[in-house]
């Protein structure tokens, strides 16, 4: 539960004339991430894809293609099926064939309609002119621009340029027309030709280009109009014929992509391989338990034509050391070795294969042999089914080590209190309960559907606390009848319970000693499995002496220092508002803490000087724990706010002090008496209160404010526990940066097996 399963390292050994058998069953059986081969026996080489590899490559990018235009997507899937051969190489060329024809239609009818729309955007300008376009071109002195522009500062430009004999501009808003007749350059000469772009240089002018049509611009523009309804209407037949070609193919695209995907992941497996000319080696890692099914299914496919041993066995420490299998199996070898010539098909090859690999086989440290990679163990997380969704808030950090501690039910088990504590009322646990379960079962997604199991969890904690706070959404009714008037617990919003939020504050700190004292044990093992019990000791070991050692001292009193709320007669363990008659702990006891805490300061500093800088983390960390009493404060507060502006509260004088009440029931009046109590003031007359103007607004604000709360709920509490759990909490003692478990082999979604 707190480790990942046990892995072990197995080899495969046989002949190449069962290498296909052997890549079918372990494929099938998917239970071995394979490892791939270091290039470091002698006379060993990377295998080659097997045959039909590359085609099935090909037809693969053919089939992702094909999806891609159509829009394919898990939901078309449809029942499952067998692709065949036949299918694939017949039926995918006509879906190819059919797709391109219709794509090519698409982006021809797309590039047309592009090109109508920016005609149609061009001559806009000219239809507010109210020109005809026939009469802006053809001249042979006269020179026309049509832009847009000021007519004034063109009018003046025009004035005082050389060379123009006549000019005339017209201009409808920021649409201008020029029409420039130059000087002649004899009596007997036409107007020499001039570009009006370059007269106006001065002018703010921007040219369009004009149209090469005839006729008004609106009637140029209606016939443009009525082209892209032609365009429109035959894309939207071409993209119905590919909605209805996708309905009727998507099935077999989804399902010949699978089968093209597992053919192509066969073939490539060899790649991984350490072989010979005859003979094939392939390691893998699987979990420990999962060994007799490889064996059983590989002696099943190809009998005793191949060699299966479980090589080692994972141990949890630091730096991978193993367990081989002398050490798991009497008897073992030590090591995988190839098929012995009684067992092979080829005898010779793997006599030969055999001698090779036996020069390259050599002790190690540990007592095993060498294998064909350094990999470590993969990761396989071991969580009961309640705690699965919180494996992905630590994968948030990173997949943990192999050889650490899975934090995951240690998340499990405190955050959903965190948010429970910080938040506790019934309406708001309902809704995130109802909330989680949504994202649960609406979406396909692992990570959504983890969110949702979380938001579960976190909504019952959130519901279980708001019974015992007596609370739904805001109000006391739970309390009321329920608890006969007065719930086991409170908040301390109220002023005569103030005392609860000074108890929250103190159990914050001891909820954060403890969570910290866990993080720490929990390092204290590992680096005594790791390392020793010296270095545990002076890495972990120091810091639980430290943080018990300085909490003592503060809770004997601290040389007079500690808060009242912590030690002496005004402790909230002494009757404030807990009754267990705890006032702090004896003088002597603090001052064997202090001492305590300077060995265990003494002792980090001799493991780890430069941790010694960070002693105060004992006292800054838990500290940083109070955080939950302020959200649980801050959170009440927020929701009294919301139900004060809608109903509005009065105040009465009972218990001793004052006590809150909100008016559901009506707004008594100041100096009355009301459920036996005298209202002493009126806080606030509420919306609902003021006429049918307040009850509108009142409502509105109800349903906003209590939307607004549950959703800071998330954004608060949620990031705070969450940020208590990844700094305060894992910084103890976990790392991560574990490989995923990734077992060759294809899981069958689309295709029926063979």
């Amino acid at each position: 539960m707190l480790r990942p399963e046990r892995m072990s390292r197995v080899s495969v050994t046989g002949s190449k004339q069962v290498m296909e058998p052997v890549v079918e069953t372990v494929h099938e059986l998917r239970l071995v991430d394979l490892s791939d081969y270091d290039g470091t026996w002698e006379g060993f080489e990377p295998g080659q894809p097997a045959e039909g590899g590359d085609e099935a490559s090909e037809k693969l990018v053919t089939v992702r293609s094909l999806k891609s235009i159509l829009g394919v997507d898990e939901a078309d899937a449809g029942p499952t099926r067998l692709v065949t051969e036949e299918a694939l190489d017949e039926e995918l060329e006509d879906i190819r064939e059919e797709v391109n024809e219709l794509d090519d239609r698409r982006d021809e009818l797309k590039d047309e309609l592009r090109t109508v729309e920016e005609r149609i955007d061009s001559v806009e300008p000219f239809a507010a002119l109210g020109i005809d376009l026939d009469l802006l071109t053809g001249y042979d002195s006269l020179s026309v621009a049509v832009g847009e522009g000021d007519a004034e500062a063109i009018e003046d430009e025009l004035a005082g340029a050389e060379g123009v004999a006549a000019f005339e501009v017209f201009s409808e808003g920021d649409a201008v027309a020029v029409f420039v007749y130059p000087e002649a350059a004899s009596p007997t000469e036409p107007g020499t030709d001039l570009s009006v772009q370059d007269l106006l240089v001065g002018a703010r002018f921007q040219a369009y280009e004009i149209p090469d049509a005839e006729g008004s611009p609106e009637e140029y523009i209606s016939e443009l109009n009525h082209r892209k309804q032609q365009l429109e209407s035959k894309l939207d037949t071409v993209e119905d014929e590919l909605g209805d070609l996708r309905l009727d193919v998507a099935g077999f695209l989804l399902a010949a992509e699978e089968t093209l995907a597992i053919e192509a992941q066969k073939a490539e497996a060899p790649l991984s391989f350490a072989t010979t000319e005859n003979a094939f080696v392939a390691e893998g890692w699987l979990p420990t338990d999962e060994y007799e099914r490889l064996e059983s299914g590989l002696r099943e496919a190809v009998g005793d034509r191949v060699e299966i041993e479980e090589l080692e066995r994972a141990e949890y420490d630091s730096d991978g050391h193993v367990h081989h299998t002398e050490d798991v199996n009497e008897g073992g070898s030590g090591g995988a070795e190839v098929a012995s010539p009684e067992t092979t098909d080829s005898p010779e090859s793997a006599e030969s294969a055999e001698s090779e690999r036996e020069k390259e086989k050599e002790p190690v440290a540990d007592g095993g042999s060498v294998t064909m990679g350094d990999d470590q163990p993969p990761v396989v997380q071991k969580n009961p089914g309640a705690a699965k969704p919180f494996e992905a808030l630590v994968g948030v950090i990173n997949r943990p080590k192999y050889s650490e501690f899975d934090p995951t039910v240690l998340l499990f088990l405190t955050f959903p209190a965190f948010f429970g504590f910080m938040i506790g009322d019934l309406g708001y646990g309902i809704l995130y309960v109802l909330l989680g379960y949504w994202l649960y079962s609406s979406f396909d997604s692992d990570m959504l559907r983890s969110l949702g199991g979380v938001g579960i969890w976190a909504g019952a904690f959130t519901a279980i606390f708001g019974i015992l706070y007596g609370e739904i959404f805001g109000f006391h009714y739970i309390a009321e009848y329920l608890w006969g008037g007065s719930a086991p617990i409170h908040k301390g919003l109220q002023p005569y319970h103030s005392a609860w939020a000074q108890a929250w504050l103190v159990l914050s700190l001891l909820a954060g000693m403890v969570h910290l004292a866990i993080g720490w044990i929990l390092d204290f093992v590992q680096n005594f499995q790791h390392h020793g019990l010296g270095d545990a000791i002076g890495e972990s070991g120091s810091w639980l002496l430290m943080l018990f050692g300085i909490w003592a001292w503060i809770f004997g009193g601290a040389f007079g220092s500690a808060p009242d709320l912590l030690y002496g007669s005004d402790s909230v363990f002494n009757g404030n508002p807990l009754p267990l008659g705890f006032a702090g702990l004896p003088e002597t006891v603090g001052l064997a803490g202090l001492a305590v805490f300077f060995v265990g300061l003494v002792l980090l500093v001799n493991a780890e000087p430069v941790e010694g800088v960070e002693f105060l983390n004992v006292l800054v960390n838990v500290l940083s724990y109070t955080r939950i009493a302020a959200v649980l404060l801050a959170k009440a507060a927020m929701a009294f706010v919301v139900n004060l502006l809608v109903f509005g509260v009065y105040v009465t004088q009972e218990h001793g002090g004052e006590a809150w009440h909100f008016g559901t029931g009506g707004m008594p009046e100041a100096g009355t008496t009301y459920h036996g109590y005298e209202v002493v003031d009126i806080m606030f007359g509420g919306l609902v209160h003021s006429g049918i103007a307040g009850v509108l607004a009142g409502i509105l604000i109800l349903v906003i404010g209590h939307v607004l709360v549950l959703a800071l709920g998330v954004t608060s509490a949620g990031l705070q526990g969450v940020r208590l759990e990844y700094v305060e909490f894992f910084g103890k003692f976990y790392e991560g940066g574990g490989r995923k478990y990734m077992p060759f082999g294809h899981e069958r979604e689309y295709t029926a097996e063979d």
